[in-house]
């Protein structure tokens, strides 16, 4: 057996059950000799046992939840659903566990490192939070509810999962607007006088790279209202009630453990630190940015009354069609125009350069690394030595959507082996940082979000991480290159910020210290932050290059895009200050007093300017409330941080082609706030690399960008 890799054996349930019964017993076994000891509990004898049993249960609890999402074998997609839910109630026995928590909280850590000192206070904490003190019928019934939690999670993201709508187009008309390369997959040709014809009947999905464009591009109304109702109504109607028991059993859980609801739970132990305070920053977040959005809005209005009045009033299946047509007449950019620059495949090494720059490291192809699918292309990463500038910064040791807290639901997140070699030869050479996976395609039974996903938890001299990205970009062929929007190629640079942040941070002392183990709020600062690099032109032009003729894009043309794109942004914060607000609005209310209809209605008509189409359930849909609950807000949050790091970067000159910034500030970066994964509070990471706290100002200049 590959005990590092699920995957790595006969896709079969039994395979799957055998691996993650290995990692389970090994936890046990490290709990059974943490409490046999008889001599006093130390770091050495007892903290280290606890994080080894924690590194067990979590590559269980990691790998079984990416199986689920990616394992192209439904019987190995069902198998580990229901050892998912095995794995999460060996967790929350651990949390529940007197006897562990006891010899925890007898460790005397004052002699040891302060990051050894916030582990065992967070590992405390989240044991006090779990209701470890309460009495045994408390106890049991905590046990009970996390049980059923977890299955309700599990059933929520399945149905979403699976449930792929078609959309069957009659007229092939109906597909003008689109671009070329999206009729020729779809069976459909141009005539000399410009209308569309099709041999055969057309079928369209919800998957990401068939909605994205229609919504965009698609001038019929009707059809863009199909797609956008079709898209929102996935999981509807099975997980509404499902949503509804979930929220049901999350405000009980809460008030069990004495919350006043479960935002205030979900929030006690991150940067937010409580439901109030997420109620300010939102309100904070959507001042500054209403008064852009009349202004974005009324311009955008203005627009289509002059251009098609019958357009009127604009709805939110109208929204994304309204915004490219307005921009190409205000800006003189069409989004079309830049989809030749940038098709898949270069783009990805694109990506994996910018990166290696960024970084100093290099992306090597694993050919021979054991993947769950014959699409997926794994690399190993080694430390660039030759490039990296001299910095007086060094790491303090020598080297995602969050959850609820895992403490309340026993979600354990990804970690590692510290005690058992790998398996297989891994570290060819002192400088390997990691490898990873990138798993970019849609598939049958695929989940068809955008996700970082950890595998293998990193411990300092032991194991290296391992992590994967699961998107659902273009798939290139012989005969289509998979050109992308350049929306796809920002959320890449997001989704490679979380994997940066995974693997550079993956080498602490402790496994649960390791990776994105930072305060959930914080999680989403490194994605963002890379998120800004695209703007650039001298970056883009390494990579940006026409399929057919191999020109880099033109300058002006990313300056065009990069005026156009910034349209829009105010909007854009209120639509996402009312994802939050729902978000944190269903977890803060009595869970028998809502209407998860209602309370969406009431969320678009007061942040949204645009019209609510009836019949939107997005709810049904929206993972986010299974996997962020109430705490949706952290995108919002992490944006403010992200912003405020970007204007360090600004603040440095050209150093090299391809590099719009002195690389000594990235590396300052790397080592102040990737590096150190979850040894530090966040908001020491923060001060460390910013010198001081954030501000609203980065935030409030970027939102106001769109109208300058």
């Amino acid at each position: 057996m590959d005990t590092l890799h699920l995957w790595n054996g006969p896709a079969t349930a039994e395979a799957a059950k055998q691996w993650t019964d290995h990692h389970l017993a090994a936890s046990r076994e490290k709990i059974a000799t943490l409490l046999a000891l008889d001599s006093p509990h130390t770091v050495s004898n007892t903290l280290t046992l606890f994080d080894q049993a924690q590194w067990h249960l979590r590559m269980a609890g990691s790998q079984t939840g990416v199986m689920f999402m990616v394992h192209p074998a439904s019987e190995v997609r069902d198998a580990v659903q229901d050892l998912s839910q095995a794995v999460s109630a060996e967790g929350v026995a651990l949390s529940l566990n007197q006897e562990v928590y006891k010899a925890l909280a007898s460790i005397d850590a004052t002699s040891e490192d302060a990051a050894t000192q916030y582990y065992l206070e967070r590992t405390l904490l989240g044991y006090r939070l779990s209701g470890v003190d309460r009495d045994e019928p408390t106890r049991n019934k905590v046990r009970a509810l996390a049980e059923r939690m977890t299955e309700l999670s599990m059933t929520f993201a399945r149905t979403v999962q699976d449930d792929v709508r078609q959309i069957p187009v009659d007229n092939p008309n109906d597909l003008l607007g689109l671009p070329a390369d999206y009729l020729t997959r779809h069976g459909v040709t141009q005539t000399p006088e410009g209308t569309l014809t099709a041999e055969n009947p057309i079928t369209l999905t919800t998957d990401p790279p068939e909605m994205s464009p229609i919504m965009s591009y698609a001038i019929s109304p009707a059809l863009r209202r199909r797609m956008y109702l079709a898209y929102n109504d996935r999981g509807y109607p099975a997980n509404k009630q499902v949503l509804l028991d979930l929220l049901s059993l999350r405000q009980e859980m809460a008030s069990l453990l004495g919350f006043r609801s479960w935002a205030d739970l979900a929030t006690v132990d991150q940067m937010m630190g409580s439901a109030a305070n997420m109620r300010t920053f939102l309100n904070k977040v959507e001042e500054a940015a209403r008064e852009t959005a009349h202004h974005e809005y009324t311009e955008l209005e203005s627009f289509v009354r002059s251009h098609d009045p019958q357009a009127l009033p604009l709805t939110l299946s109208d929204a994304r069609f309204w915004e490219e047509q307005f921009r190409r007449a205000r800006y003189d950019f069409d989004s079309q125009s830049v989809r030749p620059y940038f098709p898949y495949t270069p783009v990805e090494a694109g990506i994996l350069a910018t990166a290696g720059k960024l970084f100093h490291v290099r992306f090597v192809p694993a050919p021979n690394a054991p993947t769950w699918d014959p699409a997926v292309k794994a690399f190993d990463i080694y430390e660039d030595t030759t490039s990296e500038p001299s910095t007086n910064c060094h790491p303090e040791q020598s080297e995602g959507p969050a959850s609820a807290p895992a403490h309340a639901l026993g979600n354990p997140q990804p970690s590692i082996n510290p005690d058992t070699p790998t398996p297989y030869s891994l570290l060819p050479t002192p400088s390997s940082v990691g490898r990873i996976y990138l798993d970019m395609h849609p598939r049958e039974g695929k989940s068809k979000w955008f996700s970082e996903c950890s595998l293998v938890g990193g411990v300092l001299g032991s194991q290296i991480p391992e992590a994967s990205l699961v998107c659902n970009f273009p798939q290139p062929t012989a005969t289509d290159p998979g050109l992308m929007q350049f929306s796809d190629v920002v959320t890449y640079f997001h989704e490679f910020g979380h994997l940066m942040h995974e693997v550079l941070g993956g080498r602490q002392r402790w496994s649960g210290q390791s990776g994105i183990a930072t305060e959930g709020d914080f999680v989403e600062v490194p994605s963002q932050m890379l998120e800004e690099f695209f703007e650039d032109p001298e970056l883009l032009r390494t990579f940006a290059k026409h399929y057919e003729t191999g020109e880099p894009i033109p300058y002006e043309t990313v300056a065009r895009m990069t005026r156009a794109s910034a349209h829009g942004r105010a909007l854009s914060t209120l639509t996402q200050v009312m994802y939050a607000t729902y978000s944190m609005e269903t977890h803060d209310r009595a869970a028998a007093e809502l209407d998860l209809d209602t309370l969406l209605r009431e969320g678009y008509d007061r942040f949204s300017l645009y019209e609510f189409v009836d019949g939107n359930r997005m709810y049904a849909a929206f993972t986010h409330l299974v996997g962020y609950t109430s705490n949706y807000y952290t995108y919002l949050y992490d944006k403010v941080m992200a912003l405020e790091f970007f204007e360090e970067f600004k603040k440095t000159t050209l150093s090299e082609p391809g590099i719009p910034f002195d690389t000594t500030t990235a590396m300052r970066y790397r080592r102040q706030v990737l590096e150190p994964g979850g040894s530090k509070p966040a908001r020491q990471l923060v001060e460390d690399f910013l010198g001081r706290e954030v501000s609203m100002t980065a935030l409030q200049t970027w939102i106001q960008k769109g109208t300058t």
